[in-house]
């Protein structure tokens, strides 16, 4: 099948590669690639010659940055596969990729089993409601197994998940597995990397336990329809397709996951996976409609559909910006997208023209006259379509829902050398927020300070580096620092009257807000009570964007307001001299009475770890962490190593990576995630804000 055509939707695949960092995505990519006859050779992380980590601090660091996609066949299915980045700085590439994906592999370390990234991608998948099935990769490395993987999934991830394979041979012996659907021994050829499989027998010795999870895997599949059951509960055999199309419908409901296991590096059970993202995981024609709604009515419901002959529907998840300008990454959900056609961005309604359709593959790029339903596809010559943007055209408009993305926790002050550069710099700012819906750029109106924020120190490093190397903006930076939020601690009101004349022109407005604490509200929520009948209609838009603007700068340290609900619940009114303005800035102030006078609050990010260490160095480790606040949480063996899990403030955290590598030479490794904000003790609060508190009383504090 030729590359430039589409297969039919009923024989395609959207899938993406997930996983904690280091498990072996990117290898798995790469074997993929090569087996299916995409590529002719395989590239190797620890050499920096993989495809799809194509960009130079990708191979200078060995980890993935950023989401590649490519397509290819397998089982005369066409597969498009998004390869995604493990490290949680760059969490938002998974994000946004699972959001227009169908199915998902999760690649599991054998021997590290669910790690922490493990479960923070998982619950991203569940969001978005992603069938999955999962891999269970390095079997050959000592101390790796698939049982204690598997209970994992069931104790930390609440998984069901369905062995269909046995590993034949343990660790620097492991040599193939035993497939429980069709009951054969799977070895790959050595000579000819893992390319040629041979079929076997299963050994005697490996008779009973094959015999015995197979029955297992059976019990799983029996739940799949009313004929499977009875055929179990009479006790007659499954034949390979009703096995494979239970196990199908279970997946595509989510209520298991199919396990597979091997050795990625080693070339072993790569081909096995690939049958099973056929087999195992959705269509588009599987997937129910995609749901939008009319931008002019939130509340009326749009149904997509996967066919041609619908409008267009399409959502922008990711904008790239490389030499030869900006790509904006779609998934095309109905309707079809055609070169140098007219199409409508429908959250801002402006007009875009389609200068050129691409198949991406990695760095690569194929051009295409047009594409249709299931198709991720890259397109050029946007100017205005960002990441989260609805892409439809003038028969139908609708809004599809954005991914959702984490706030930033850290920044970094930055400088350049002239005016010159300075401008220079800001233009590249914008494109890299553009491109990266985590990073964030401001300058302090007191100072003339440029901060830009981001999600950890490895993405602003990472961000620095590509200023200075790809846009050859010459900079310093300052010391990361922490990204406070504000709240409140209790209930409060508070009321603004906005009475000034300007040009001649009297303008009045008067606003009442409640807010109240809601610690599950990371963006704040905004209502206006149905008895607040006093704002006429026309300007309650006004009030609320006046309330976004207020919750951008709270009143303690100008940090943004998060974990409350606010609550229009009056107002005032003129019928000859209210305005927009009037009420937009009447709201600002009422929020930020009320804020102060429910008691405002300092909030900080707090950091969840999980470190791995011999038990030689475990109580270095604990010594070093209770000397940075750290609340620690359990602690775990797994294999040799024990496992380490706390919460920590960010604040407390910079530098941890020298220091643990110093503790114990380099044999520790650990990973680091936001999971909460949480207040910051009072005590720290003028080192924080740069000023001496007043008096509690004044900052309403109860």
């Amino acid at each position: 099948m030729s590359d430039s055509k589409s297969a039919p939707l009923g024989r395609m695949r959207n899938i993406g590669i997930i996983a904690h960092i280091d498990a072996g995505k990117t290898t798995t990519t790469e074997r993929i690639l090569y087996y299916s006859g995409k590529e002719h050779r395989m590239g190797e992380v620890h050499e920096g010659t993989t495809v799809m980590d194509y960009l130079p601090d990708e191979q200078q660091r060995g980890i993935t940055i950023t989401a590649a996609a490519t397509t290819f066949y397998w089982l005369d299915h066409q597969i498009n596969l998004i390869d995604t980045p493990g490290h949680v700085d760059f969490t938002a590439e998974v994000e946004r990729s699972l959001r227009v994906l169908d199915g998902a592999v999760v690649i599991f370390c054998g021997v590290g089993g669910v790690e922490a990234q493990s479960e923070t991608v998982w619950r991203q998948a569940d969001r978005y409601g992603v069938p999955r099935v999962a891999f269970i990769n390095k079997l050959d490395r000592s101390g790796s197994g698939v049982d204690h993987v598997m209970e994992e999934m069931r104790e930390r991830l609440g998984a069901f998940p369905v062995q269909l394979q046995l590993p034949i041979g343990k660790e620097d012996d492991f040599r193939g597995v035993i497939d429980l659907v069709t009951m054969k021994m799977l070895l790959f050829d050595e000579e000819s990397l893992g390319a040629k499989i041979i079929t076997g027998e299963i050994p005697g010795d490996m008779r009973a336990a094959a015999e015995e999870a197979r029955q297992r895997l059976l019990e799983a599949v029996a739940d799949a329809t009313d004929a499977l059951t009875e055929k179990f509960l009479a006790e007659e055999d499954f034949s390979v397709d009703e096995i494979r199309a239970g196990l199908r419908i279970l997946t595509l409901n989510r209520r298991i996951v199919p396990v597979l296991c091997g050795s990625s590096l080693r070339n072993k059970g790569v081909q096995p996976l690939l049958d099973a993202v056929v087999y195992y995981l959705p269509s588009p024609k599987d997937m129910p409609p995609i749901r939008g709604y009319d931008p002019k009515d939130y509340r009326r419901e749009i149904l997509c559909h996967p066919s041609r002959k619908e409008p267009l529907a399409a959502l922008a998840f990711k904008v790239l910006e490389d030499q030869h300008g900006s790509l904006v990454f779609c998934r095309i959900y109905a309707g079809e997208m055609r070169e140098n056609e007219k199409i409508i961005v429908a959250n801002s309604g402006r007009k875009e023209r389609v200068s050129h359709l691409w198949r991406m593959h990695a760095k690569d790029r194929e051009r295409l006259e047009a594409a249709g339903p299931g198709e991720i596809v890259a397109v050029s010559g946007f100017r205005f379509a960002g990441t989260g943007d609805t892409l439809c055209d003038e028969r139908r408009l609708l809004l599809l829902e954005p991914p959702h993305f984490p706030a930033t926790v850290i920044s970094m002050a930055v400088e350049t050398r002239n005016n010159d550069d300075r401008d220079r710099l800001l233009d590249v700012l914008q494109k890299i927020c553009r491109e990266d819906p985590t990073f964030r750029y401001a300058v302090n109106e007191e100072t003339g300070q440029l901060l830009i924020s981001g999600m950890g120190e490895l993405h602003l490093d990472i961000i620095k580096t590509r200023i200075i190397r790809d846009y050859r903006v010459p900079i310093n930076t300052g010391r990361p620092r922490v990204t406070y939020r504000e709240s409140v601690q209790e209930a409060g009101q508070g009321r603004a009257r906005f009475e000034q004349t300007i040009a001649g022109q009297e303008h009045f407005a008067e606003v009442s807000v409640e807010v109240t604490p809601d610690s599950s509200a990371l963006t704040p929520s905004i209502e206006i009570a149905a008895d607040a009948l006093a704002i006429p209609g026309a300007y309650r838009e006004a009030v609320e964007e006046g309330l976004r603007a207020g919750c951008l700068s709270g009143p303690l340290g100008g940090y943004p307001l998060i974990n409350l609900r606010i609550r229009v619940i009056g107002g005032a009114a003129r019928e000859k001299s209210s305005s927009g303005m009037a009420f937009t800035a009447a709201a600002e102030e009422a929020l930020r009475r009320a804020v102060e006078n429910g008691g405002a609050l300092l909030l900080e990010p707090i950091m969840l770890l999980e470190i791995a260490a011999p038990d030689e160095f475990l109580g270095g480790i604990i010594h070093d962490l209770n000397g940075r606040h750290a609340e620690i949480q359990e602690i775990d063996s797994r294999g040799h190593l024990r496992v380490v899990r706390a919460r920590a403030p960010l604040a407390e955290m910079f530098g941890y990576a020298t220091t643990v590598r110093s503790l114990s030479a380099g044999r520790v490794t650990y990973t680091m995630e936001p999971c909460a904000f949480a207040p910051v003790a009072r005590q720290q609060w003028s080192d924080i804000l740069g000023y001496q508190l007043p008096a509690r009383e004044a900052l309403g504090e109860r």
